[in-house]
């Protein structure tokens, strides 16, 4: 029996620390806030990062494109990390994750309008699956994990309209900073996130001091599902290929569902489990990941 890809441990690890993000926003967002929580969230990472660019060189680079890598910052770490960690106080940190899946669905989207892109039919078939698994779980999850139905709709659509925004992101990506080494890119990407969010992050700051918890947890998602999980990412990326990284959105729902149900004793119902399927067998084939022999 052949030994799997040396990559194969980082892809798992990666999977976990970013299940646990939803975990590690809803304990800081909840005394925090979710603004000062991602500004936190954003700036720690970037304070974390900086000194592993400047080790390995990359500097000159960041400084050459600094102005597309700001940008991108802002639409791929602060709006998203802001939105989220808004709609983990109204959603189960587990519904959040799988609403988190749709990115690659987002992606497909924007790289067809945007980049002219062709999608073939299986392709078409798969963004139909993915979105009725978005639309079952709006139906019926909300109920289902007792929530407020007016606020839940408004925690699934900060979700999807962050969703959006990583797919915008990757598209600009690749029209604006192709040919820029990755951690460049993440280093000068959550500076740009912490510059877009500071003045947002002093004006929210939470008039009760928070605690010992809600610290860690604010800590744990820079340095641990921010700071480390890029470099992971990226490493990923170079060992295995952009397709195989991408497929990590799969396995991250798993962790961030046990997370939930472990910690903070929220529920799984069959229902979320159901639609997490549709979602991401949608998003396997929108994005190629399942073919068929004569499809490019």
């Amino acid at each position: 029996m052949s030994r799997p890809p040396a990559w194969v441990a980082e892809f798992v690890l990666l999977a976990a620390l970013w299940g646990a993000s939803f975990l590690f926003m809803r304990l800081g967002a909840a005394e925090f806030g979710p603004l000062a929580t991602a500004g936190l969230r954003v700036g720690l990472a970037a304070a974390f990062l900086w000194p592993v660019l400047w080790q390995r060189g990359q500097w000159p680079a960041l400084r050459q494109h600094w102005r597309p890598v700001l940008v991108a910052g802002v639409i791929n770490s602060a709006l998203p990390f802001a939105l989220y960690a808004w709609a983990v106080l109204h959603l189960t940190t587990g519904l959040t994750s799988i609403l988190n899946a749709t990115v690659p669905l987002f992606g497909a989207l924007v790289a067809w309008v945007w980049l002219g892109e062709r999608i073939a039919r299986l392709r078409w078939l798969g963004l139909a699956l993915g979105f009725a698994g978005v639309a079952l779980l709006a139906w019926r999850a909300p109920a289902g994990v007792g929530l407020a139905g007016g606020q839940a709709a408004l925690a699934m659509g900060a979700c999807l309209l962050a969703s959006l925004c990583y797919a915008l992101a990757a598209s600009y990506a690749r029209r604006r900073l192709v040919g820029v080494p990755a951690l460049a890119t993440a280093t000068g990407s959550q500076i740009g996130a912490a510059l877009a969010l500071a003045i947002p992050t002093v004006l929210f700051w939470p008039e009760q001091t928070p605690g010992a918890t809600a610290w860690l947890a604010v800590l744990a998602i820079a340095v641990l599902c921010t700071g480390i999980a890029y470099i992971l990412y990226f490493r990923i990326i170079e060992r295995a290929g952009a397709s195989r990284a991408l497929t990590v959105t799969f396995l991250t729902p798993v962790f961030a569902l046990g997370y939930g149900a472990l910690f903070l004793a929220e529920p799984v119902t069959p229902w979320m489990v159901g639609c997490a399927v549709l979602i991401v067998a949608g998003t396997a084939l929108s994005t190629g990941l399942i073919r068929t022999q004569s499809q490019p």
